[in-house]
């Protein structure tokens, strides 16, 4: 189900539909903030099953938890919009108060006082043949989000950079069976020490494709030939701020040291160098999980009220005086 955009300005348009943007607008929705969170439908877990590591919501499916958010945000009054955002910009202030525009791919807008950017992040993969087909299922990132229920499997970590020796060692820690694959990328005398510590197998030959087999990963078929089995894979992906149809916010990013990728610059509570504009979840903390995504929204939102007050009240002196 998808809300009506609403006619006039509204307090917030919150960007993003996940963790931190439907907190974020629980928050506002509660302090009684007209607020209309623009949700694309695309969330980065929706190939999981499960959403793991958040305390009493453990095993729940990720569409189940967002469409609970949605109905949540709503009970306060909220909007939830289905859409996607081509375009975010400042418009002209209206009383000395700031104003944004939104618009969306189907012609409507938004026009608003505050924004929360909350668009999450898109994984790149390693460009490997048969990879992508199995993300989020035979193939993972997040020792925390699906370690447990890989434990014990015969894994594979497939080499993206400097952070992969560390991946591997982290998944070391849930099975005996894990095999290293360097896929070219150097691998110092230090680094095979650690990795021969722990009893994990360094394999240099290329890596030539993923081999499915009954419903999943069967294994990796190697540059000379060989086949080296493996139920799991684990790859460390870049990860890019999603950013699409946000340039007229001017946002700030920055690269992540070793390739790891790409994100909104933020500050305390998700403050940006934009006067107006916020930033929460995986847009701006690309290693947050979903509670701490929730809790960023949760602060976000928080933050822009208390703003807005200010803004009421000082809206409210003039008129007083005048």
């Amino acid at each position: 189900m998808s809300d009506a955009v609403p006619a006039g300005t509204v307090d917030v348009v919150v960007i993003g539909g996940g963790a931190a943007g439907l907190n974020g607008a629980l928050m506002l929705a509660r302090s009684r903030r007209s607020v209309v969170v623009v949700d694309s439908g695309t969330p980065r877990n929706a190939p999981a099953e499960a959403m793991h590591g958040f305390l009493v919501l453990d095993g729940m499916s990720p569409l189940e938890i967002l469409e609970r958010g949605r109905e949540q945000v709503r009970q306060y009054g909220g909007r939830v919009v289905t859409g996607e955002v081509v375009e975010a910009a400042p418009a002209a202030p209206v009383a000395g108060d700031l104003r944004f525009t939104v618009a969306l791919a189907d012609g409507r807008t938004i026009t608003a006082r505050r924004v929360l950017v909350a668009t999450g992040l898109r994984d790149v993969l390693p460009d490997v043949p048969g990879l992508a087909e199995h993300w989020g299922r035979g193939v993972v990132h997040c020792p925390y989000c699906h370690g447990w229920e890989v434990r014990d499997e015969a894994l594979g970590v497939l080499a993206t950079g400097p952070a992969s020796v560390h991946h591997a060692l982290l998944f070391r820690q849930l099975t005996d069976d894990l095999v290293y694959f360097t896929r070219g990328i150097a691998l110092d005398a230090e680094a095979r020490e650690r990795l021969a510590a722990r009893g994990i197998r360094v394999v240099d030959t290329p890596v030539e494709e993923v081999v499915a087999g009954d419903g999943g990963v069967a294994g990796l078929r190697l540059a000379d030939g060989s086949f080296v089995a493996r139920s799991v894979l684990a790859v460390v992906t870049r990860m890019q701020a999603r950013a699409e149809g946000l340039d007229g916010l001017r946002l700030p990013v920055e690269d992540l040291p070793d390739g790891l990728g790409r994100r909104f610059v933020s500050g305390m509570a998700g403050t940006t160098e934009v006067p107006g504009v916020w930033v929460a979840g995986n847009a701006t903390d690309l290693a947050a999980q979903v509670g701490a995504s929730a809790a960023a929204g949760a602060l976000a939102g928080a933050h822009i009220n208390a703003q807005l007050v200010t803004a009421d009240t000082d809206a409210a002196l003039l008129r007083a005086a005048a």
